[in-house]
């Protein structure tokens, strides 16, 4: 069976809900738009769902051209933003890069601090960001946690659910994991482990590293709370990282920019 692109995904707002697309300019970054913007506590660092699962439950919407972001959360008024393309810049860090972002105003703190319980700020990528990530392949990426995209097998999430059944759990879907690329067509799970070199549309990308999960793919996406030790659970008994944690998914850097779409066959020239 040939594999092919099942499902294209990018996260306005780090943390926050995912925006599927039929189709994707893919920057060196990323797609497009992808982790872009960002919450941020006092300190500057990161706020995730590892410590706010209530992030899952806000749903970003960034107008096509850029300029206007539209944030929507139950039980929150809309709040729809123009967006600070540049202006005063804030000292942000994500683990172990440091870098700054371009604050989005008192309006969008407000928002998220009412929503967090915590005071907060959005900030958003300024022009001139430079972040080199590191692994097998060197990239970059926006907000992202590491890299530039994270690539995921349909297969396996099969062979996880699977077990998840077997243990007498319920399947979760792919949207736990949080990927941008979801690939179909892949007999093996586990197979985009094995990439080293692979082409999507006229996309080249380059294998950087397999993704080591946190506590993150037990929130549930759709209601923001933690739903229970699963999928990590089952992941450990087959998936142990030799540094510790869970793996899931490979993580890719971009050798070649461009377009890619569903049903695009990903092309796989070298294998580990």
């Amino acid at each position: 069976m040939v594999a092919r692109v099942a499902q294209l995904v990018y996260y306005p707002v780090k943390g926050c809900a995912g925006t599927p697309v039929p189709a994707a300019e893919v920057t060196p970054a990323g797609l497009r738009n992808d982790r872009g913007f960002m919450v941020v506590a006092e300190d500057g660092g990161f706020r995730s769902q590892r410590r706010h699962p209530a992030l899952a439950t806000v749903r970003p919407t960034l107008t096509e051209d850029g300029t206007r972001l539209v944030l929507r959360a139950p039980g929150r008024a809309d709040l729809d933003l123009p967006v600070a393309e540049d202006g005063p810049r804030r000292a942000v860090s994500v683990f172990r890069w440091d870098g700054k972002g371009v604050d989005q105003g008192d309006a969008a703190a407000e928002w998220f601090g009412a929503l967090l319980g915590a005071p907060s700020r959005l900030v958003r990528v300024p022009p001139d960001h430079q972040r080199e990530t590191t692994g097998a392949t060197p990239g970059t990426a926006g907000f992202a946690d590491s890299d530039a995209l994270l690539v995921v097998g349909e297969s396996s999430l099969d062979l996880l659910n699977e077990r998840i059944a077997a243990a007498g759990g319920q399947p979760v879907p792919v949207d736990r994991f949080r990927p941008n690329v979801v690939v179909g067509g892949w007999d093996e799970p586990h197979t985009e482990d094995r990439i080293r070199r692979a082409e999507i549309g006229d996309v080249e990308l380059a294998y950087s590293r397999e993704c080591v999960r946190c506590a993150v793919p037990t929130v549930d996406q759709e209601t923001g709370t933690r739903s229970g030790p699963e999928p990590v659970r089952t992941l450990a008994t087959y998936r142990r990282a030799p540094e510790g944690g869970v793996t899931f998914g490979a993580k890719l850097a971009v050798l070649r920019a461009g377009r890619i779409a569903v049903g695009d066959e990903v092309r796989v020239v070298e294998w580990a």
